[in-house]
């Protein structure tokens, strides 16, 4: 099978700031897999969750082509073996969801079916996606709310707290989001940007402003302190920094009530569909979140989707110049469409 990389770059309409740092755009890999007349669209998206786990877009566009050179010898029909080779090239996960996208998009548009079709899910049980409003001033936070809400049709708000300001900062931004959208679902991302004393405060008063849950509310690296927290906390709590695949789920399963599944960081659909899997069979539930993808890799967590219990695929939406298009916005919910394989098309700028 042949492999071509190329990259695009894609403009937030709202730059976006969480706890460890603001971005406005981002430039992202688009991957295409040819044989037998036949073509599989992938995406890699760049993310980091520490200094020391960053896969940016120049590792990524690295690994890509190496590993294009490396494939060439499979069939897309291959993908156990094809998902070997990756690990034993040790290539970063994103590339691996790239990859696994696009064998994903040659196989339905193969037999000519939707993926979610042939894994026989229900578009119905799909619930509506959350909008992020990331930290911001009380000013900036309510016209953040004001923008979105006509643009999505949807009242389900994550609120990116964690304020190098403090917690003071945060529940004065909540407050305010509070006063402008009183009747949206309310969930909380703090990035890691909590201690665990600020957490368990946090925690409790969140309660109070019924917010639905908390996700990463501690940083990677401090999983021993969630048990502190899973017990004072009478709100759920969900990571996303601290599980990447499936073998971290089992031991997080007694102090999390959730995690936090994204394609970049799993590797692709496959190993999503074992982190549900393992999830559920740990008694937690599972979200779908993004990084700075476009509709393309959206569309791909979408054909997922009606296995999810929350969403959070709200980066295209976001987006300016996004290439793509796919699954639609439908009454708040991402509905992935009738087309073969992952149902997305491009077009030119």
């Amino acid at each position: 099978m042949l492999i071509d990389v190329e990259t695009f770059t894609v403009r937030k309409r709202f730059p976006l700031t969480i706890s460890r740092g603001t971005t406005s755009e981002t430039t992202n890999m688009w991957i295409r897999i040819q044989q037998g007349g036949v073509e599989g669209w992938g995406e890699a998206s760049p993310f980091s969750i520490n200094r020391e786990e960053r896969q940016s877009t120049e590792l990524l566009f690295k690994a890509l082509t190496e590993v294009a050179t490396l494939l060439e010898i499979y069939s897309p029909w291959e993908r156990q073996q094809i998902e070997w080779a990756l690990a034993e090239a040790e290539v970063p996960s994103a590339v691996c969801a790239a990859i696994d996208l696009a064998l994903y998009d040659w196989l339905g548009k193969q037999v000519g079916k939707p993926l979610w079709r042939m894994w026989g899910l229900n578009r119905r049980r799909i619930v509506p996606t959350s909008v992020t409003i990331g930290i911001n001033t009380v000013e900036g936070a309510k016209q953040r709310v004001r923008d979105w809400i006509p643009l999505t049709g949807g009242d389900v708000l994550k609120i990116k707290l964690g304020s190098p300001e403090g917690i003071d900062a945060d529940r004065e931004m909540l407050l305010a989001i509070r006063s402008e959208a009183p009747h949206a679902e309310l969930s909380v991302d703090a990035n890691g940007g909590w201690s665990v004393d600020d957490a368990v405060t946090m925690c409790n008063w969140l309660e109070s402003q019924g917010v639905r849950h908390v996700e990463q509310p501690l940083a990677a690296g401090e999983e021993e302190n969630l048990p502190l927290l899973y017990k004072r906390s009478p709100i759920p709590i969900f990571v996303d920094e601290s599980c990447f695949t499936s073998r971290d789920i089992p031991q997080l399963a007694d102090r999390v009530h959730g995690i936090n599944i994204k394609l970049m960081k799993s590797g692709g659909l496959t190993e999503a569909m074992r982190m549900v899997h393992t999830a559920k069979a740990c008694g937690l539930q599972v979200m779908f979140g993004c990084y700075s993808d476009s509709t393309l890799a959206n569309t791909a967590a979408a054909q997922l989707s009606p296995l999810a219990d929350y969403l959070d695929l709200d980066s295209h939406l976001n987006l300016l110049d996004d290439p793509f298009t796919g699954a639609t916005l439908q009454n708040g919910r991402l509905i992935p469409n009738d087309l073969p394989g992952l149902g997305v098309k491009y077009h030119a700028s």
